[in-house]
């Protein structure tokens, strides 16, 4: 077996909202004498969230780091994020760990939290152990919570303890692998005592399972258990360690992060347990010239400038070195959370690295800049941008370059429909805490409002139009003179121009004018919205030749679009939206309806690929009823439900609907 304490190692602790992942790791940092005094969450004393906006909220907003040393071992801590409005974080922090410590609560009914969270770590063969927090709390049984998370795991999960109860009350745990029990005591390591009479049988029953389950992927073992001989102790934990490595089986230990109870036991899994970094570097298939290094996170601050934050996978980094074409400048390390200059880290090592411009996050490089494999979510809630501050503009731009930089799940988009800046998001909370960092790290203050929707216009009658500009003003005069016929297009075939010209009654210089003059009037039609799917014909015409020039067909030609399209029948089209809504089985049907009541068209539902108990349904959305759609689905899900969507088409909007859009955008275009 490896040295499991001969490189730093890296453990993300993750899990649902409110699931106590910063207390864990404030426990963790205790128990490893890495901090002498526990903060807490609600007097924003911990060593994570200790940003403006994670302590104004209460949550875990970022990842948080911390490194430790445990029975001689290197270890950093990513406390991450628990809101999936905050998953883009979380994600880039698993790429570079070598375990997930997945933390939730007692309760099985909330178990389907986690089946997001499992699916990506399964997907990815992403080792993890399982950790069951607040059994102060508990009305369950671990047995009971067990047999429900199985239900959303798709590796089977192995309960490493067994509860001792007293009163009702979990006081100690027996080990099924070491066959002994514990008692805790508060401030202090677990005492060591006898296994409860009670507790004989069904600790002997679970350890049984536990090592059927790893003779389903050790022959060996499997050999020496229907041999009835009992395996040595060292075997199982050398097993254990193997699975755990390949991803195939999910250790499952319990405790208190606020008593302290269960931690040192987790501490110990990870000691022995956990891959090491030359195994998680197989895992990934790294390889390549020395050193690889993968960023996951980015920082700007003031005065400081951009800090990369990545692991350093090979070849060990010092201050000044060459990396992805680019000159380290300032290297960084995380000792309890504190940020602490060095000049030199091992390989393993997470570290900020100073100054490299050029590198996104999720970037893995070397000597060259190679791959950037961090997932990316899409988006899903936008609000529109406006500077309070006039000149602030061009400052706004590059702020927001930088916040996009730092989580890539930010995008940013100007409608050109609409004029407007959009950021958009994961969700609104997400977008509230860009925003406060918006005004704090940059300085640059905004309002936010709903953004509009780029509804469009078209025709469904023909029209055939002149349209005769001629001014005179002294001297040379204006004059332009175009007949246009004006056809609907089917719809999606958008704007054609065609001329029929003959005998030059239009020279032909004048003709690009004249589609000119066209297009520019397309940008906004009688209902006041951008002109789609027509067809405009030149026919006929006639010029002056002194006072015939570009721009006089242009006008002219803009005047014939002006008198002409009202009379075409105008209608509004508004974008209709291809959407998947993905939700636990038992939300399908609220899922259905929160389409159908915002005017959405359900075209069927069906099993998720991949993911034991989740459906997917699709159908078409209009846009206008899309922007809070992930709150509603969040709430009807445990805040697990999602969705993705695309444009699709644009559909007629009649009635008093499609008269309050109208109207709304005129006293828009007035003001």
């Amino acid at each position: 077996m490896p040295d499991r304490a001969s490189a730093p190692r890296v453990a993300a602790i993750v899990g649902p909202y409110s699931s106590g992942k910063t207390t864990l790791m404030e426990s963790i940092l205790l128990a490893t004498e890495a901090i002498h005094r526990k903060g807490t969450v609600v007097d924003h004393s911990t060593v994570g969230d200790a940003s403006p906006e994670a302590r104004d909220r209460e949550m875990t907003v970022e990842v948080n780091i911390a490194q430790t040393t445990y029975l001689n071992g290197a270890w950093t801590f990513l406390d991450c994020p628990g809101s999936v409005e905050f998953l883009q974080d979380t994600f880039n922090a698993l790429a570079v760990c070598d375990v997930a410590v997945v933390v939730c609560e007692p309760d099985p009914a909330r178990a389907v939290m986690l089946t997001p969270m499992l699916q990506f770590l399964d997907s990815r063969g992403i080792p993890h152990m399982i950790f069951i927090n607040k059994m102060e709390n508990a009305e369950s049984s671990v047995r009971a919570m067990i047999e429900a998370l199985q239900l959303v795991s798709a590796r089977p999960l192995v309960a490493r303890e067994i509860p001792i109860r007293e009163e009702g009350k979990v006081v100690g745990y027996v080990d099924v692998v070491s066959e002994r029990a514990y008692r805790y005591q508060e401030g202090q390591p677990s005492a060591l005592i006898q296994i409860p009479e009670a507790l004989t049988d069904r600790e002997s029953s679970q350890r049984q399972d536990l090592l059927e389950h790893l003779a389903d992927f050790d022959d060996t073992l499997l050999e020496t258990l229907l041999s009835d001989v009992v395996p040595p102790k060292e075997d199982i934990y050398q097993s254990l360690a193997r699975d755990l490595s390949e991803d195939l089986v999910v250790p499952v230990f319990f405790g208190s992060a606020v008593q302290d109870n269960g931690i040192r036991r987790l501490l110990k899994a990870l000691r022995h347990e956990a891959p090491t970094l030359d195994e998680t570097r197989t895992r990934l298939g790294l390889e390549g010239q020395d050193p690889i290094v993968q960023v996951f996170r980015t920082r700007h601050a003031e005065h400081v400038g951009k800090l990369s934050i990545a692991r350093v996978w090979s070849g060990g980094l010092r201050d000044g070195q060459a990396l992805g074409g680019e000159k380290v400048t300032g290297l960084f390390t995380f000792p309890a959370g504190q940020q602490t200059k060095g000049t030199e880290v091992p390989a393993g090592t997470i570290v900020g690295i100073g100054r490299l411009e050029s590198v996104t996050t999720g970037a893995l490089i070397n000597a060259e800049m190679v791959a950037d494999p961090s997932p990316r979510l899409g988006p899903l809630f936008a609000l529109a941008l406006r500077t309070r501050k006039q000149g602030d503009d061009v400052k706004l731009t590059a702020s927001l370059a930088k916040l996009c930089e730092e989580d890539p799940s930010l995008s940013v988009d100007m409608n050109a429909d609409t004029g407007e800046l959009l950021l958009w998001g994961q969700g609104d909370i997400h977008l509230q805490v860009a925003l406060a960092r918006l005004s704090r790290q940059f300085h640059v203050d905004v309002d936010a409002s709903r953004p509009q929707v780029p509804y469009k216009e078209t025709i469904r009658g023909s029209v055939d139009q002149q349209g005769r500009f001629k001014r005179q003003t002294g001297g040379h005069g204006q004059f332009g003179d175009v007949h246009l016929t004006l056809r609907p297009q089917p719809r999606g075939a958008g704007f054609v121009f065609h001329d029929t010209i003959t005998g030059g009654v239009v020279p032909r210089q004048y003709i690009p004018a004249v589609e000119y003059g066209v297009n520019e009037y397309l940008s906004r039609g009688p209902l006041g919205f951008p002109v789609v799917d027509l067809s405009v014909t030149l026919t006929d015409g006639s010029y002056h030749v002194v006072d015939s020039s570009e721009q006089a067909f242009r006008s002219a030609a803009q005047l014939a679009m002006r008198e002409g399209m009202p009379k075409c029948d105008p209608v509004l089209l508004e974008p209709i939206l291809s959407v998947e809504i993905s939700v636990p089985t038992e939300a399908t049907s609220r899922a259905q309806r929160a389409l159908t009541t915002r005017r959405g068209q359900i075209l069927g539902f069906m099993p998720k690929e991949g993911w034991t108990g989740w459906d997917v349904v699709q159908g078409y959305l209009p846009q206008a009823e899309m922007h809070d759609l992930i709150v509603e689905l969040r709430s009807a899900t445990m805040g697990v439900g999602t969705f993705s969507w695309t444009f699709d088409h644009l559909q007629e909007l009649v009635g008093r609907q499609a008269d309050d859009v109208v109207e709304a955008r005129k006293a828009f275009l007035a003001a």
